[in-house]
Order: structure tokens, then sequence, then C-alpha cells
């Protein structure tokens, strides 16, 4: 029998005989990580989508006059990554026209089932926002286009051309309303993966009060992340100016979340450290052995004081905008993979303990699989040819007639 659970991985051969039940016991339906690489994927991008709609939100509803430049593009960015969220639940389910089920035969008490339900009101809630947003642009557009083109102009912007000073500030009105809505509803949308998770009392790592708050947090961090990035990427590549004012105060809007998220994370570990409770042996046994070099090294160190360094250096001392830019840009880069890499240490890593709490098991993502690493890639890709296409119907960059 040791024989046999020593070839087959559930224990180490090098224990003794005596030891090696009692010391490294893993369950035969622990040994796959049911939850996978695409749910690893999923909250991560759903918290892209809150980070860029929190940088809109700055400006249309707290009137950062400073973020204007980047505000419908986050709009924008925020819808592309939206579109494909339900994507990797889709590609992880094993018979994916099954969701359908959450629609025929609804059930009130189910979180999962909830998601959909609030995904859906996520939605239209974005579109209409950008659809008024982008209004004055539209009808300019649509008296420019001919065709199939001029026809899809002439539809999104409800056949309207009012653009008297009433429509504008009616306009107005109606997308602080919006935004002001869509607030509490991308809290819920990426909270509610941090309390599904949270939900889950027979993984310790995840049986926290703390998760939604961590995974929130760490969504804003994400997203404004990803607006730097792409904002200072794109504007290069056309050989546009970057407005330094509108990267500095991203920072620090980046700089106050990331703390804050930071501060969360911690605050989970020592917790479980303090406490001690009945699990904290498998906890602490996973976090400084099979988790060590992902969360202490990568997540820890290199993902979170790196970055955090380099903000203080950023707020402290003057430097010239190509410098600040470029700082900007790579410690903006470091924190999109730090929550990558957190979404990792809690989606897989928290499934690597036994339920017997006695051993661990691995993981080893695959090339070519459903949810294998080719997979992601591809995942990841789409939303950006999506962003693509929204920018040749909705100019990133023009200017319109919006106060």
């Amino acid at each position: 029998m040791n024989t046999l659970l020593a070839s087959t991985g559930m224990v180490s051969d090098s224990m003794g005989p005596a030891n090696m039940l009692l010391s490294n016991f893993v369950f035969p339906n622990d040994f796959h990580v049911h939850w996978s690489m695409m749910i690893v994927l999923y909250p991560y991008i759903t918290g892209l989508v809150d980070g860029a709609f929190i940088i809109a939100a700055l400006y249309y509803l707290f009137d950062v006059k400073s973020l204007r430049p980047v505000a419908r593009f986050s709009l924008l960015f925020a819808l592309a990554f939206l579109a494909i969220a339900t994507l990797p639940l889709l590609l992880h389910l094993g018979h994916p026209e099954r969701n359908l089920n959450m629609l025929l035969t609804p059930n009130p008490s189910s979180a999962m089932a909830g998601f959909g339900y609030i995904y859906a009101v996520s939605m239209g809630v974005l579109v209409f926002i950008i659809l008024f947003v982008y209004r004055p642009v539209l009808v300019e557009l649509r008296s420019t286009s001919k065709g199939w083109l001029q026809m899809l102009y002439r539809a999104i912007t409800f056949d309207s051309i009012d653009l008297s000073d009433d429509a504008l500030k009616l306009d107005a009105k109606i997308i602080r309303f919006l935004v002001a809505i869509g607030i509490p509803i991308a809290a819920i949308l990426h909270g509610y993966v941090g309390f599904i998770f949270g939900g889950v009392k027979a993984v310790p790592t995840w049986s926290t009060p703390l998760m939604p708050v961590i995974f929130l947090f760490s969504a804003c961090v994400s997203g404004i992340s990803a607006i730097i990035l792409a904002y200072i990427i794109i504007r290069k590549f056309k050989s546009l100016s970057i407005d330094n004012g509108c990267i500095i105060t991203m920072i620090k809007t980046l700089t106050g979340f990331f703390i804050l998220a930071f501060s969360f994370e911690m605050l989970e570990v020592f917790s479980h450290s303090y406490l001690k409770s009945g699990y904290h042996h498998m906890v602490e046994g996973l976090l400084n052995g099979v988790l060590a070099n992902s969360f202490w090294f990568w997540q820890v160190k290199i993902g979170s004081v790196l970055p955090l360094l380099v903000l203080g250096v950023m707020g402290i001392f003057k430097m010239r905008s190509y410098v600040y830019n470029f700082l900007a840009a790579g410690v903006s880069a470091i924190l999109l993979v730090q929550v990558l890499i957190m979404r990792w240490n809690v989606v897989i890593g928290g499934q690597l303990m036994s339920k017997s709490a006695r051993g661990y098991t691995e993981f080893h993502p695959l090339w070519f699989d459903k949810e294998g690493i080719i997979a992601v890639i591809v995942v990841m890709a789409v939303p950006f040819a999506i962003l693509f296409v929204l920018g040749k119907i909705f100019p990133f960059w023009a200017d319109d007639k919006e106060g």
C-alpha cells in the first residue's frame, strides 16, 4: 500500500514507512486542480473592467478634469474586456450551453447564477454610458459617413441629431446618473467573485471575509494599470503627445488603491498566522512551501515591494515627463503581472491543499488544452481585437463638445 501511494505521488517515498500516511496523504479526488487557468483568468478580466470604469467615473461623476484625455478610452477599454468576461467560464464548462439554464430556470439563492444578471445589467449600463458620451461625435460622423456605416451611426445615435445646449445638458445629467449607478454595479460585479471564493469553507485560504475586499481593490489596481500602460503605448505608437498631468493623476490614484490592496493582502496572511486556526499548519506550509516562490518572491517582493518603492520615488522626486512616463508604464506593467500572480496564488494555490489536511499536490499547466497556456493567450488577445474594432467606430481621442 505504501509503495502504491509513493508511486502515485500521494506521499514522498523519502519518508519513513511509518510516517508516510500521517505526513503527506492526498485524497484521490485532490490529484487534479478542478478550477484551472480559465478560473484564474475570469476574475482577472472582470478586474480590468472595474479598474478602467473607476478612471471614467472619476471624470464623469467626480469631475476630475485631468482625466479627460483617457475618460472615453477607459469606457471603451472596459467594454472590450466586459464583452468577453464570460468566455473563460464557458471554456471551463464541459457543456457551455448549460449556461442558458441560468435564464430558463433561475435560482435566486445561487450566487453563481446571480452573476449572469449582474453581468447583463453591467453590460447594459456601460453600453448606454458610451452611447451618450459619444453622441456628439457620432452625430458628426453620421453626417460625414456613407453606406452601412452611416446606418450604424444613425442607429446608435437613436436617430437624433439634436446637439443644442439643452440636449447636451440633458445628456450630461443622464451620463452622471448612469455612472453613479454603474459604480456599485461594477463593485458587485467583481466583489461577487471574491464572495464566491470566500464562501468556500472547504479551502482555508479562501474562507475569509477579506476575500471580496482583496479582490475588489486588486481589481482597481489592475484596471488602472492597464489604462496607464495602454494610453502610453497607443499614444507613442501613433506619435501623439502624452498628457503628463493625466498620467500623474492616474499614478496617484493607482498608488492609493495599491496601498489598500497590498495592506489587505498582508492583513489576510497575518490573520491566519495570528489566529492559528485548525488549518493554520496547512496554510503556513502552503505559503512557505509549495507557493513560497510565487507568493513571497514574485507577488510580494517583486510584484508589491518593488512597485511601492518606485511609486514612492515618483511621488517624492521631480523628474522630466518622459522619465516619469517611462516609470509609469514600467510600474503599471509590473502591477498587471502582480495581480495575475495573485489570482493564480488564490485560485490555484488554494486547491493545492488536500482535504485530508495532511498533504499538498501540484499543478502543471499544459500548453495545448482548452484551459492551457495557448488558450489563455488567445482569450487575452480577443478583447484587444474588440478594442481595435471599437476604435474604428468610436474614436479614442477625437475632440467633442462635452464639458
